[in-house]
């Protein structure tokens, strides 16, 4: 199932605050960057991140989703309603991503 562009606009909207936020269309999902380093993604309307250190620390009872069959598990973010909290998210996981 392909992701709804409305929730994309969404989770661009919770993380405004934060510099560098881009996304690219893939496969009708969005892969999500932040200053040219990809954090995440959208996947079937569900914000996914990388499990780096950082993310693992701030989110320690985040499932563990694949965000397609086969594909390399990440951490779901489930509480997308609290854009400090989203914003904090990324800025403390951008300098763990290559």
């Amino acid at each position: 199932m392909a992701s709804g562009k409305e929730y994309l606009e969404f989770v661009l909207d919770q993380l405004s605050g934060t510099e560098g936020i881009t996304h690219r269309k893939m496969m009708g999902e969005y892969i999500l960057y932040c200053k040219g380093k990809i954090f995440g993604g959208i996947y079937d309307d569900r914000l996914l991140v990388k499990p780096v250190p950082a993310a693992r620390a701030l989110l320690p009872s985040a499932p563990a989703e694949a965000p397609y069959p086969g594909a390399k598990e990440m951490l779901l973010v489930e509480d997308v309603d609290d854009r400090e909290r989203l914003q904090a998210l990324v800025a403390a996981m951008l300098p763990q991503l290559k």
